[in-house]
């Protein structure tokens, strides 16, 4: 997997700084110094992206406090040797998932997606990996995300259509579709069948 550029260490590292001193600083003169090292860092990621500033500010400089990873919950749910994917707007296809609500477990994230996503319930069984989304899909993110891949069982429902996908089906590993790789690659899906197969998995931790 490739590497984290330099530059793009030095911005998140600027950004991590300067958000923990809005936080916990104290004084006007360096709540106005730490504004400026955080735009300093947007601009920095603007200029080597292809994004607008604004946009950047948006996903670069949108939180409070300590500087933490987003977390991204995807389930693997198989019925026989075909794995659950659904497929976005974009025609591209995916584990159902996405960002975990801050009011919910990460448990009840994965079966809230796999049922806006899919029109499926779902029960969670095991945590199949804990990745850092870095070190596994591209493009590389400005920001940290932690993926965690959840095996669940189906317990009943079928696809309704909705904002974010407009399809859903089973696909054994050999005939996987167009992928949305910054989301699930190959290898995590594959990763996946080897959970589903095992009698005792251990959770993969990055």
């Amino acid at each position: 997997m490739e590497q984290r550029p330099q530059w793009l260490k030095w911005a998140v590292e600027l950004q991590a700084l300067a958000q923990a001193g809005l936080y916990y600083g104290h004084d006007k003169y360096d709540f106005e110094r730490y504004e400026r090292v955080r735009e300093i860092a947007a601009e920095m990621a603007a200029e080597r992206t292809d994004l607008p500033l604004e946009k950047v500010k948006e996903l670069f400089c949108n939180e409070t406090g300590y500087q933490t990873p987003k977390l991204d919950t995807r389930a693997a749910i198989f019925q026989g040797e075909k794995i659950l994917l659904v497929q976005e707007n974009d025609l591209r296809w995916s584990l159902p998932g996405g960002w975990a609500d801050v009011d919910i477990s990460v448990g009840e994230n994965t079966v809230k997606e796999v049922r806006e996503e899919a029109g499926l319930e779902a029960a969670t069984r095991l945590v199949i990996a804990i990745q850092d989304r870095n070190k596994h899909n591209l493009p590389l993110s400005a920001f940290g995300i932690c993926k965690i891949f959840v095996l669940c069982d189906l317990i009943g429902g079928s696809f309704q259509p909705n904002l974010e996908t407009v399809d859903s089906g089973y696909f054994s590993l050999d005939e996987l579709p167009p992928l949305s790789t910054e989301k699930v690659t190959e290898d995590q899906i594959r990763m996946c069948f080897d959970a589903y197969h095992a009698d005792h998995w251990t959770t993969l931790l990055d």
